[in-house]
């Protein structure tokens, strides 16, 4: 049986008083919490690039592509982001898309923060 491992990134700060974790692999498969841009001070297109690069970058830290990421869920706090987001996403993935669920959240945990994403992945298993 697999052992689940606890990611770490340099550069990507651990949630406050670890009470969560960022990302955790258990076997090929890796489980990336929802990710906030770490400047909520720009627009949704900035948000949503900021959160969709901190999940390459835990991808890629584990010896991933982006290529297999399988599921997004992403949490928008308007709907009218959502061509910001779609515009970031489209520039980050190419081919196949990964499957996906886009909800409009009242808030998120950081009040400043339009967009939240997390992931979930499987090493090796993309084109």
């Amino acid at each position: 049986m697999d052992k689940i491992t606890k990611i770490s990134i340099t550069g990507l700060p651990e949630p406050k008083d670890n009470i969560f974790s960022n990302a955790l692999m258990c076997g090929n498969q890796v489980f990336i919490s929802g990710m906030i841009a770490d400047d909520t001070s720009g627009g949704a297109y900035d948000q949503s690039k900021s959160c969709l690069d901190k999940i390459k970058r835990i991808v890629e830290g584990v010896g991933g592509r982006l290529d297999d990421v399988v599921k997004l869920n992403i949490y928008l706090t308007d709907m009218a982001n959502r061509p910001d987001f779609g515009k970031a996403r489209s520039e980050l993935f190419s081919g196949r898309m990964p499957c996906s669920t886009l909800v409009e959240v009242a808030a998120l945990a950081n009040p400043d923060a339009l967009v939240e994403v997390e992931a979930t992945a499987f090493v090796g298993a993309g084109t």
